[in-house]
């Protein structure tokens, strides 16, 4: 069988690879710890680039691949240290991320809400 995250051969009757279960670990252990950090704790698992950038583009529950979860957590972290209590999810980091960057400073964004 193919892993459900990456796309690589994970093995008889598993949904997952051995190494994006290690990498689900430190991603689960390091909540809340800035992307560098994160970053610097996977590839210190061993794992080849292509697997962990396979990894960090899976999305297991369609509302956001794991990088967006990551940015979410920070962001939610930062917005805490500025006293603020809104909630940022994956999906809505993921939605911002595909509409884009303004096109223009001073005007409005596309239109891709």
């Amino acid at each position: 069988m193919r892993c459900r995250l990456c796309g690589f051969r994970a093995g008889w009757f598993r949904r997952r690879c051995a190494t994006c279960t290690q990498l689900q670990q430190v991603v689960a252990a390091n909540r809340g710890a800035g992307l560098s950090l994160i970053l610097d704790l996977l590839l210190a698992t061993g794992a080849p680039r292509a697997h962990i950038e396979a990894f960090l583009a899976a999305d297991p529950e369609g509302a956001g691949s794991i990088r967006d979860q990551i940015v979410a957590d920070m962001s939610n972290e930062l917005l805490q240290a500025f006293g603020q209590p809104s909630r940022q999810s994956a999906a809505e980091v993921k939605r911002i991320r595909e509409r884009g960057a303004w096109s223009r400073y001073g005007g409005r964004p596309p239109d891709g809400r």
